[in-house]
């Protein structure tokens, strides 16, 4: 089933010939700075699993993505930020356990958990701003791991850098993130 979505050409009522693909432009023309960045690369894991059509962020559920019934969380990291820099940025992920809302129920979970089965870490290597185009996803590296992975290998850690990571997994492009999900994923089953 897919959703339904706003066409960006859309009227905005009370704003004459203004439309949301207006507002979407002010609004999220800077995915370098860090929250947009996140919501792209959840857009681009959801692009490679093939589920952007099936799904949109909610915000309040404890993973980011369904994939067949898998629950995918996707984190974004980059050494360059939308601010001035002195120097790059250190490249961590937050992987901290967490309470969660269930919207089923209306209510607040307090038992802190990695409520997803993987995560899929996304790390935009540019380092020249001169150059640097967050919508090239030749520019990312993702690195994938299951959370039985996570937590058997950083235990209740709330945070990871990219190196330890590198040190479990190694990165894969954008074609090659949904065999890597399905690999990490068959292989959490046992």
């Amino acid at each position: 089933m897919t959703i339904d979505r706003l066409n960006p050409e859309t009227k905005i009522p009370g704003l004459e010939g203004t439309t949301i693909g207006d507002f979407w432009a002010w609004a999220y023309s800077d995915i370098l700075t860090n929250t947009t960045r996140g919501m792209f690369a959840e857009f681009l894991v959801g692009a490679a699993l093939r589920v952007i059509e099936y799904t949109r962020p909610l915000g309040w559920e404890d993973f980011d993505l369904s994939y067949y019934n898998w629950k995918i969380e996707v984190k974004a990291s980059a050494y360059l930020q939308s601010w001035h820099q002195e120097a790059l940025s250190t490249i961590r992920f937050d992987i901290g356990e967490r309470g969660s809302w269930d919207s089923d129920t209306n209510s607040w979970i307090s038992e802190r958990t990695r409520s997803a089965d993987c995560y899929v870490f996304c790390l935009y290597f540019e380092q020249e701003r001169s150059v640097a185009n967050v919508l090239d996803t030749s520019r990312w590296e993702f690195y994938v791991l299951s959370t039985k992975q996570i937590n058997a290998e950083f235990g209740n850690q709330k945070s990871v850098g990219l190196r330890r990571i590198q040190d479990v997994t190694q990165p894969v492009n954008f074609q090659q993130i949904r065999d890597s999900v399905e690999l990490v994923l068959q292989e959490s089953r046992s």
